[in-house]
Order: C-alpha cells, then sequence, then structure tokens
C-alpha cells in the first residue's frame, strides 16, 4: 500500500483548507484503519471551513477535518477482535474516555473528555482515516455508501425527534437544513398529528413540504406565531424541535410552545442570547432538553431501524454528488453558505461514484418513482452537469 494520501487540510488559522499530500495514518493496537468510499459534509465542516468564532476556539491547525463517511476496513490493531479487513463501517465521531461520570452512568454521549473525529483529531475528508475500533459501526454489505455516510447527522435528528413521544402530537420543527429535514420525515414516520416549520430559505422550504410538514412558514414573509396558533385553533404545539440556533426562531419557537410541552433542543446560537426564562419556560411548566450527538448506542440502532424499513427517504435530501477533489469541496462549501443544497457527499474516485449512481436509479426504478432530489453529478474539477 502507498504510504501517502489526499486529505483536506485545515492548515492555518484561517478560512478555508487545502488539498495535501499527507502520511496515511498507522492505527493503534486498538484501531481500525479505513479506506474511505463516499464521506458528507456537515454544518460543523462549513463552520471550520469559514473560521468562525467557534472553530477559532476549538480547531487546533493543522488537522484533517470531516467526520461523516463510509468505508472499508483495511488493517486493524493487534487488540482488535469486533471487525476485521473488508468489513464495510461507518464511525460514531465522538470518542469517549469510558471513565467519567457520564460515561460510567449510561451518558458517554456527553463524556466530559470527548474528542470528536475531524474536530480535535484528523477525520475523513481523506483517502484513509483511523480511530478506535470501539467507535466503528458495522452497516449492512449493500448499504447505499451514500446513506453509510450520512448516519451521523441522521443520528442527531433520530436523537432530537425521538427524545420525547411524538404520536399524535403536533410538532415545530424551526431550521430546515439537513437535519431539521430528516427530524421532519422522523415525525412524520412517529406519527405525529401535524408537523409544521419554519425556514427563510426557498430551496429548503421546498425540500420540506416534500419531507412531509403540514405546512412550511417564511418568518421573513408572514407572522409565524399569528400563522401556527391559528392552525393550532391557538393552542400552539406540543412538542418543539429547535434546529436553527438562531435568536428569533428560538423565541418564536417557545411562544408557540403550549403549556406543559417538550422543547428538543439541537441548534446551537453563535452567540449568547437574551431568553424569557419566566414566560416562556417556568410558567409553561415546560420541558427543555438540550441534544448532543447521538445517544451511544442506541440512536445507531434506531436509525438503521428507520433506514431499514424504508420509513424515511434519505435519496431526496442528498442533493448533490462530487468526486473528492480540491474544486468540488470549495463548490460544496460554496452551497452550503448558500443554502442551496441538501446532504453534499463526496466520492474517493469515479468508478465509487458511477456505481452509486447506478444503484440509485435502480432504487428508482423499482419504487417507481423519480428522485426528488435532482442530484447534481460532479466529475473531475467542477465539471459535468453538476457534525
Amino acid at each position: 500500500m502507498v504510504d501517502k494520501m489526499r486529505a483536506m487540510v485545515k492548515a492555518k488559522a484561517a478560512p478555508g483548507l487545502e488539498m495535501q499530500l499527507v502520511d496515511i495514518p498507522s492505527p493503534g493496537p486498538r484501531d481500525v484503519l479505513v479506506k474511505v468510499r463516499a464521506a458528507s459534509i456537515c454544518g460543523t465542516d462549513l463552520h471550520i471551513w469559514n473560521w468562525d468564532a467557534w472553530s477559532q476556539n476549538r480547531i487546533k491547525p493543522p488537522v484533517i477535518t470531516g467526520h461523516e463517511f463510509g468505508g472499508q476496513v483495511v488493517e486493524v490493531g493487534k487488540q482488535v477482535t469486533t471487525v476485521v479487513p473488508g468489513d464495510f463501517v461507518s464511525a460514531e465521531c465522538h470518542i469517549v474516555c469510558g471513565t467519567c461520570y457520564q460515561c460510567r452512568t449510561g451518558q458517554s454521549h456527553i463524556c466530559q473528555n470527548v474528542s470528536i473525529i475531524g474536530v480535535d483529531r484528523d477525520g475523513c475528508f481523506a483517502e484513509y482515516v483511523a480511530f478506535p475500533a470501539e467507535n466503528a459501526w458495522l452497516n449492512p454489505p449493500d448499504m447505499p455508501v451514500e446513506w453509510a455516510s450520512i448516519q451521523d447527522p441522521f443520528g442527531n435528528a433520530v436523537h432530537t425527534a425521538l427524545s420525547t413521544n411524538l404520536t399524535a402530537r403536533t410538532v415545530l420543527v424551526t431550521g430546515c437544513g439537513v437535519i431539521g429535514l430528516l427530524a421532519i420525515s422522523i415525525a412524520r414516520a412517529a406519527g405525529a398529528a401535524a408537523i409544521y416549520a419554519t425556514e427563510v430559505r426557498p430551496f429548503r422550504i421546498e425540500k420540506a413540504r416534500q419531507a412531509g410538514a403540514t405546512a412550511v412558514f417564511n418568518p421573513q414573509e408572514v407572522d409565524v406565531v399569528w400563522e401556527i396558533m391559528e392552525a393550532t385553533q391557538g393552542q400552539g404545539v406540543d412538542v418543539l424541535l429547535e434546529m436553527s440556533g438562531h435568536p428569533q426562531a428560538i423565541k418564536q419557537g417557545f411562544a408557540l410552545l403550549k403549556n406543559g410541552g417538550y422543547a428538543a433542543l439541537l441548534g446551537i446560537p453563535g452567540r449568547p442570547i437574551e431568553f424569557d426564562l419566566a414566560n416562556d419556560i417556568v410558567f409553561k411548566g415546560a420541558t427543555v432538553q438540550g441534544i448532543s450527538g447521538r445517544r451511544m448506542y442506541q440512536t445507531w440502532y434506531q436509525t438503521r431501524a428507520l433506514l431499514n424499513s424504508g420509513a424515511v427517504q434519505v435519496d431526496p435530501l442528498i442533493t448533490h454528488h462530487f468526486l473528492f477533489t480540491e474544486e468540488n469541496f470549495k463548490t460544496g462549501m460554496e452551497l452550503m453558505n448558500a443554502g442551496e443544497c441538501g446532504k453534499v457527499v463526496l466520492y474517493m474516485d469515479e468508478a465509487e461514484m458511477e456505481a452509486a449512481e447506478r444503484k440509485r436509479r435502480e432504487r428508482q426504478t423499482r419504487s417507481g418513482s423519480p428522485s426528488l432530489s435532482h442530484p447534481e453529478l460532479v466529475e473531475g474539477q467542477g465539471e459535468g452537469g453538476g457534525w
């Protein structure tokens, strides 16, 4: 095996990343080395690309970014017994200590000493990635590689949406990025009575409708609180799933939460916000749950069940399929900054990308309906039709 690989590296404390030729990592005695087949871009990766306040405080260049992927195990450490070369895996990107209070009481997803792949250590925007074998998640051999690459954000949506019972309840999803869109689909699969959503970008508004939202409102065009109060006969919603982190969306969400309601918060504000704690939580008797990552590994089993059952359709949410090049990576980041995409998946070679496209067309043929995503395929340096 060659000893060098292509990787997208945060080389310096500034916006952007650059493709470099770097050493292939060597797995430790309890690690696996995985040949990445496909990786997807996450909102966390966008923060790092933009070099915002959060990333400036967290990221220590140089580091290879990326944490959402599917790939083949090519080497295992001497002490590894749970996976073998050839296994098709994804990864739980939160590497936990196993010894802190949270880890020892079944809450390892909020480990005090967590290290995140592609954030605190080298990640998957590379041809190979190494990580602890206990974080490897075995995929069915026939799982579409692009599905394998998005189980991490799918798990964020599962953890948020299924943190309470949604059956026969009214739900509000604030923010319709990919995780918000997945939350809409999960709420629909869970039997929600009605699912309202708020979003400002036209592309995402249409995707939210396709995902199964009862109604989608643009807060820049209408009074969201008035509209949803009207739709719920003045009652408000039973459940708030907050995905945006936007201060105004958070305030609107809690204004619409009925007395005794439940709020799950995944979105992260870019700065501290002012909040009416007394009226929006205390006097309402509301239950508020912060969501971080995925419950390890309950969320992964729930995600697998939803994918296997077909209850949630993920193909329409993967809108762009690119070959792994520096120019295409930049294009993916530009699309995400503009809010003009769903999930962006990068394939490590042309054969992998072509095989994935062929299998997608076969799935569409079997289902008897065209894809809703109109995926763009990019081969080479941006040419062609397309956490």
